[in-house]
């Protein structure tokens, strides 16, 4: 039960990504869980974190090239995130079986 709800945490980033790690998080005693649970919080926060400085370079910026770049790499960062909370929910559910 502890690898399922471990790997729901980063799988959460389908259908609630911010809302059933946090809740788990706050719940769940086990350290197991709770850990797990926390790696998914930090991870979906990332990409949010990463698109701040995108917002004020789009904001500041003079040529359109650069905000196409920025852009760009934000995808690449939410799809980097993305994959990894996949895998990660994957070797969870592994570790468990």
């Amino acid at each position: 039960m502890k690898g399922l709800l471990s790997s729901l945490c980063y799988f959460s980033i389908f259908f609630a990504p911010f809302l059933l790690p946090i809740i788990v998080w706050i719940a769940v005693r086990d350290e197991y869980v709770r850990g797990h649970a926390k790696k998914a919080i930090l991870s979906h926060i990332f990409p949010i974190i990463a698109a701040i400085p995108l917002f004020y370079f789009i904001v500041t910026a003079n040529h359109a090239g650069s905000v196409v770049g920025f852009v760009l790499l934000f995808v690449v960062v939410y799809l980097g995130v993305f994959v990894y909370n996949i895998y990660k929910g994957i070797m969870t559910l592994r570790e468990a079986a």
